[in-house]
């Protein structure tokens, strides 16, 4: 069959040992995902290509060196036909290719190779997933996967769920196969001893999405920093204003800080940096519904799921039902410390923590009742709320003249660690989540030929769904190309013109997003 795909100029690489895996997000934190699955799912020798498709949530330069992963090289910027037209040569080009991409982001490049590949084929085996904690769109983020030789599942109560909805849709669910979050790494906790008690409160983009609900967050963390002055606190953001992520901020915490009356006591600060790095002086992360609160599980840091707002699937934060870690910034401010329950996180793909390491001398462990039926936290004393103590000379002190309510910067990767390797993938063995993923793999990267990807999105399954689904990506019915989806090369002073255009158009969407819509829906409310 023939189809209107072509390259775009990329240094091909014949025979390189080791897999050869693509990467293709649509965000920061997609693309963390999927190049971390890729070295979770090749951890010996292999090469990744990262490859970013073209949208509103592209990240920056910041955005992708702030997740602490690279690749072998800059991830290129491609559109969806130019990504098809670059893995076209098959097993030649590519053996793994990682979708970490929305659901019908997914769906587009998967029809797009069913029409490269009609026929059983040397082609590459598609793995998608999802970057955190699925608690909306279940059933339809799901069926845009469909398709995909591997869909992995973040836990035992993820894949469960995944085969429930495919197997009640009549779709297969043999591609489901159960891993874990592919950050779930770092440093243990350990108690505060002399350094000072932090407590990170990790911001989401959109959860909550009104300006009142934000600001009475952001309000009550600086006035739990009012109230402990002996503790310092941290505003963990996602991205600076102008930047986009994956879900759309409209009242970015920046702005909310510069309007908070009183503005922000001496110790709260808004932070950026690397969650990772952030965690590893964290005494208390404080959240609504981010993917944080699984790290600082598995690394056995307290862990609040806010219920300020209420428990709705609205906030997300309906996930952590029998948690033990739902709890409200009144009673964090009387000193708990909300405390993960061993059997929920274990069924959640949160590993056990590991030890901690001995507290220093006179400041007992933190150690407690299970929480209650309801998920609440248990009850747990603060042993940094006996009074203050010596501050820490560590990770994110303030630059030196930093204006008030302007945020900080996280360090880099600890000396001596290489740049974008940081990661390092678990050994092979009972504990490793992969083993079945990799083993999975193996098998279909041992077949000559794969069959053809068979979505359960068709034209006789969704007629009225899935050409607007691949239309948003510039692809015919078919999964072809629409005639000028792959431009073809010109000067280099029009490719430099392009992305420049590309760059003005994001910059003047994001502020009406974050700075024109508002006004309307205010004037709108007059």
């Amino acid at each position: 069959m023939a189809n209107s795909f072509c390259r775009v100029p990329v240094p091909f690489r014949s025979s390189p040992a080791g897999q050869r895996i693509a990467v293709l997000a649509d965000s920061d934190t997609r693309w963390k995902w999927g190049a971390l699955t890729a070295r979770r799912l090749a951890p010996g020798d292999h090469r990744i290509t990262g490859y970013l498709l073209r949208g509103r949530a592209t990240p920056t330069a910041r955005q992708l060196g702030e997740a602490g992963v690279g690749a072998d090289a800059p991830p290129a910027e491609v559109t969806c036909a130019e990504f098809l037209a670059e893995i076209a040569g098959g097993r030649e080009r590519y053996d793994v290719v990682v979708l970490a991409l929305v659901g019908g982001a997914v769906q587009a490049v998967l029809h797009g190779a069913r029409a490269l590949w009609p026929e059983p084929a040397a082609r590459p085996v598609f793995v998608t997933g999802y970057v955190g904690v699925v608690y909306e769109k279940l059933a339809d983020g799901l069926l845009l996967r469909h398709g995909a030789d591997l869909v992995l599942a973040n836990s035992r109560h993820d894949a469960d769920r995944f085969r429930a909805v495919y197997e009640g849709a009549g779709a297969g669910p043999d591609a489901v196969t159960e891993t874990a979050l592919p950050f779930l790494d770092g440093t243990p906790y350990a108690p505060a001893g002399n350094r000072t008690h932090r407590v990170v409160f990790a911001v989401q983009p959109s959860v909550p999405e009104g300006r009142a609900d934000r600001a009475y967050l952001l309000g009550r963390a600086a006035g739990h920093a009012r109230l402990h002055p002996d503790r310092e606190v941290l505003v963990k953001l996602r991205s600076r204003p102008g930047e986009h992520t994956t879900h759309l901020e409209e009242h970015p915490y920046q702005r909310l800080a510069e309007r908070l009356p009183g503005g922000l006591p001496p110790n709260c600060r808004l932070v950026y940096g690397h969650m990772g790095e952030v965690l590893d002086t964290a005494d208390l992360l404080v959240t609504v519904s981010s993917t944080a609160a699984l790290e600082s599980l598995h690394r056995g840091v307290p862990t609040a799921v806010l219920t300020d707002l209420g428990i709705r699937e609205a906030l997300g934060n309906q996930h952590f039902l029998g948690s033990g870690c739902l709890t409200s910034w009144d009673e964090l401010d009387a000193g708990l410390l909300p405390q993960g329950d061993p059997a929920w996180t274990a069924a959640h793909g949160v590993p056990a923590p590991r030890r901690p390491a001995a507290p220093e001398p006179g400041v007992p462990a933190p150690a407690g009742p299970a929480p209650d039926p309801a998920g609440r936290a248990a009850r747990v004393p603060d042993p940094a709320a006996a009074g203050p103590v010596g501050r820490a000379d560590t990770a994110m002190e303030p630059a030196a003249g930093a204006p008030a309510g302007q945020a900080d910067t996280a360090p880099g990767p600890s000396a001596g660690t290489p740049a974008g390797r940081a990661d390092t993938a678990p050994g092979p063995g009972p504990a490793d989540p992969y083993a079945t993923a990799r083993q999975r793999l193996g098998g279909l990267l041992a077949a000559d030929r794969l069959p053809p990807v068979d979505p359960y999105y068709t034209l006789r399954t969704a007629p009225g769904y899935l050409p607007g689904i691949l239309a948003r990506q510039h692809l015919a019915p078919d999964g072809t190309p629409l005639p000028g989806a792959v431009r073809q090369d010109g000067s280099a002073a029009r490719r430099w013109l392009r992305g420049h255009l590309r760059e003005a158009a994001r910059g003047a969407y994001r502020h009406g997003v974050q700075r024109v819509a508002p006004v309307i829906r205010r004037l709108g409310e007059l």
